[in-house]
C-alpha cells in the first residue's frame, strides 16, 4: 500500500484541503468546508476522494511535488476504471499542475530498450535482447521494423493503459538543429531513406509514430545523432569535395550540458562547455550557449576508443586501403569495430585493460594511457574554438566510470577549465525529459 509520506504539505483548491502529516504513518486527515475526517486505511480515504473528486487530489498532489504518493494514486485509480477514459486523457494533456505519462522506445542494433517515465522518474524498464540469429532473418534494419513494432505495443500494452506522449530515439536524419521534434511525414520519409546511413536509431520516429497512434497521444525525437549547429569554419575538411559533417552523441552531449549548468548555477544559454562523450565511440564537442558548434566525427576523427580508430595518419592510411590485404567492407570494419583498444589489446573492455594493467602488463599501461592523452590534446582543440573560455570541462559517458582514466585526462586539462565527471548515460531519461519540457511548455516542439 502506501509507503510512510516524506513531507508535511497542505494543498488547497476549492473546498478540499489535504493534510499529510510525516510523523505518522500512512493516515491523512482531510479538511472538508463541513468539517473534518481522518482515516485509518488507504482504502477509506481513496473511496471518500471517488466522491469528492479524485482529479483535484492528483493536482494537489504534483503542485506540491509529493510524487511518490502520486504515482501511487494514479496507478490506483487509473487501474481499477475509477476515472473513465475519457476523463483521463482530459486531466492528462489539458491539466497543466499534472504528472504526466512518457513511453520511450530506443532501437538499438542488438535490442529494443522500453521505458515508461511518469515526469522525471522511470516507473517501468525493459531491454529486450535480439540474437544474432533472430535478427540474421532479416535482411535490411527497416525489415525489421514490424518485429520491433510488435514488441514494443506488446510491453507497452501491459504497462499503461494511456500516455501524454510517445518518444524515439532520433537517427541518421538530414542535418538539424538540437531540440524537441514532433514526429511527421517528412521524417519518417527521409528516416525509411537512410540518408544519412542506415542504423537502427532510424527506426525510432515511426515506432513512436505507429505506439502513440493507439494513445491519440503525440510522437516526438529528441536531438538525433544528425544534430547539426556547427560553426561556419568547422565545416572545412582541407579539400573541397569532402565536408565535415556534424554527427555525435547529441542527446547524451546536450542532456550533459544541461546537468552542467545546472549544477554549476549557470543559464544553459549562456555557458561555455567541453563535453567529452567517452564510449564504444568518443565525441569531444565545444557547447556554448547551448549549442554543438564543433565535434569530431567519432566513427572517423578524433581519439581513438575502445573500439574504434579514430583520425588516423592519411598517407599510410591510403596506402592500406591499396594494399589488396582488405576489402572495402573490411577496411570499415577496421575503422569501427576492430579498431582502438580491439585492435592493441584484443579487447573493447576498459575494466579487462584495467585489471590487465593492476598484473602489471605495461603494453596495457601504454596503451590506455595513450587514450587518455588523445581524449586530452582533443580537449585542448576544442578549448580553442571557445577561444579559451570554458566554464567546465565534462567527462561523461561509459569509460567515465573509470578513475585511472578521468584522472590521466585532469592531470592534463585542469589548467583550461574545472573538470567534472558524469558517469556513464541515460538515453532513456534524456529523452523523457525532452518530451517534458515540451508537455510543460518549457520549450516548443520543432519541425522537422
Amino acid at each position: 500500500m502506501v509507503t510512510r509520506l516524506i513531507y508535511d504539505r497542505i494543498a488547497i483548491e476549492t473546498n478540499l484541503i489535504i493534510l499529510y502529516n510525516s510523523s505518522k504513518s500512512p493516515g491523512c486527515t482531510m479538511k472538508k468546508s463541513l468539517g473534518v475526517e481522518e482515516y485509518e486505511s488507504f482504502d477509506n480515504l481513496v473511496n471518500d476522494l471517488i466522491r469528492n473528486e479524485a482529479v483535484f487530489l492528483l493536482r494537489f498532489i504534483y503542485h506540491f511535488r509529493c510524487d511518490r504518493l502520486l504515482v501511487h494514486l494514479r496507478r490506483y485509480f487509473f487501474n481499477r476504471q475509477i476515472i473513465p477514459p475519457s476523463r483521463r486523457c482530459t486531466w492528462q494533456r489539458n491539466t497543466l499542475n499534472t504528472m504526466f505519462t512518457i513511453l520511450i522506445i530506443n532501437p538499438g542494433s542488438t535490442s529494443t530498450k522500453l521505458a515508461v517515465y511518469h515526469d522525471e522518474s522511470c516507473t517501468a524498464s525493459e531491454t529486450i535482447s535480439h540474437s544474432s540469429k533472430e535478427l540474421s532473418t532479416f535482411a535490411s534494419i527497416w525489415d525489421q521494423y514490424d518485429f520491433r513494432l510488435q514488441l514494443s505495443q506488446d510491453w507497452f500494452g501491459m504497462q499503461e493503459s494511456d500516455c501524454a506522449a510517445v518518444v524515439g530515439m532520433g537517427g541518421l536524419l538530414k542535418p538539424v538543429e538540437g531540440g524537441t521534434y514532433g514526429v511527421n511525414e517528412t521524417m519518417l520519409t527521409d528516416a525509411r531513406a537512410n540518408i544519412q546511413g542506415e542504423h537502427a536509431s532510424n527506426l525510432g520516429c515511426a515506432l513512436a509514430n505507429d505506439v502513440a497512434k493507439k494513445y491519440s497521444s503525440p510522437a516526438f525525437i529528441v536531438d538525433p545523432v544528425s544534430v547539426d549547429e556547427f560553426d561556419p569554419n568547422a565545416r572545412y575538411s582541407g579539400h573541397s569535395e569532402i565536408e565535415r559533417r556534424s554527427l555525435s552523441h547529441a542527446l547524451n552531449i546536450h542532456a550533459v550540458a544541461r546537468r552542467a549548468a545546472q549544477n554549476s548555477a549557470l543559464q544553459f544559454d549562456r555557458s561555455a562547455f567541453i563535453i567529452c562523450h567517452l564510449g564504444g565511440g568518443i565525441s569531444i564537442a565545444p557547447v556554448l550557449n547551448g549549442k554543438i558548434i564543433d565535434v569530431n566525427d567519432a566513427a572517423s576523427d578524433g581519439p581513438f576508443s575502445p573500439e574504434r580508430t579514430g583520425g588516423l595518419p592519411l598517407q599510410q592510411f591510403i596506402s592500406l586501403c591499396f594494399s589488396k590485404k582488405y576489402s572495402e567492407k573490411e577496411m570499415r570494419s577496421l575503422v569501427m569495430g576492430k579498431g582502438g583498444l580491439v585492435s592493441y589489446l584484443g579487447t573493447n573492455s576498459s575494466k579487462e585493460v584495467e585489471e590487465k594493467i593492476v598484473q602489471g602488463d605495461d603494453a596495457a599501461l601504454a596503451v590506455y594511457e595513450a587514450m587518455a592523452y588523445q581524449i586530452a590534446k582533443e580537449i585542448g582543440a576544442m578549448s580553442t574554438v571557445l577561444k579559451g573560455v570554458v566554464d567546465c570541462i565534462v567527462l561523461t559517458g561509459g569509460l567515465a566510470h573509470s578513475k585511472l582514466l578521468c584522472d590521466w585526462i585532469n592531470e592534463r586539462v585542469h589548467f583550461i577549465a574545472p573538470v567534472l565527471i558524469y558517469p556513464g548515460e541515460d538515453e532513456m531519461k534524456s529523452l523523457a525529459l525532452g518530451a517534458l519540457r515540451i508537455l510543460r511548455h518549457e520549450e516548443q516542439a520543432k519541425v522537422y
